[in-house]
Order: C-alpha cells, then structure tokens, then sequence
C-alpha cells in the first residue's frame, strides 16, 4: 500500500481542518489505517486508528472530542477530520497502515505516507 497524505495548512486556534490520506491497492479495506503526527522536537505519536471496515476507531486522550478518524474505502481514503484545534495540534501529520487494530505504537505502523504540515497560530 502506498499512501499519500494531504489537506495540511495553516489555521487559527479553535478553527478546523480535515486531512485527507488516498492509499493504492486494492486490498485496502483489509487494513486497520492510523493517524500519527510529529512536532519539531519530539516523538512521533499516536493520533487516532481505525478499523478496516471503518466500523470501529479509537484516539490518543489528547484529541479524544476534537478529532475524528473515517475512512472511504470505496474511494480508499482515510480522513481526520480536527475541530478546536490548539497550538500544540501544530505537527507533521502521517497516515499510515497499522499492523493491528488497537495498536497506538509507531512502531507497529508501516508503509508511511509523506507527511501534512499542520500549523496553529494563536
């Protein structure tokens, strides 16, 4: 699978955005997608994960209510969609396969899509 991920930009704090992530291959539905990001400085961590059917989803507690993960596999598109953005939601966002549902380890995510800028001005 390869995956592309778009949709950063700049926006003020407390505004929205969604991120769009378009994945190849036709075996798409066959896997869990997840959201990571990484600010300048800082680990790459989980954001939010969902299931390959897009019935199930979970989120890091830091974006738990603000941040909601979906997908299209008819399209084979994954989507966050990010409400009450803060300042410290700025980051390098990546989509990416995981390698199980339920999962919030980088390391248990491959096949890395290049990553959106997000950037949050107060």
């Amino acid at each position: 699978v390869q995956l592309q991920a778009f949709g950063g930009g700049l926006v003020q704090a407390g505004g929205s955005l969604r991120l769009s992530c378009a994945a190849s291959g036709r075996t798409f539905s066959s896997y869990a997608m997840g959201w990571f990001r990484q600010a300048p400085g800082k680990e790459r961590e989980f954001v939010a994960g969902i299931s390959g059917s897009g019935l199930r989803s979970y989120s890091a507690d830091s974006v738990k209510g603000r941040f909601t993960i979906s997908r299209d596999n008819a399209k084979n598109m994954v989507y966050l969609q990010m409400n009450s953005l803060k300042a410290e939601d700025a980051a390098v966002y990546y989509c990416a396969v995981l390698k199980r549902y339920g999962t919030n380890s980088p390391l248990q995510a491959d096949s890395w899509g290049q990553g959106t800028q997000v950037t949050v001005s107060s």
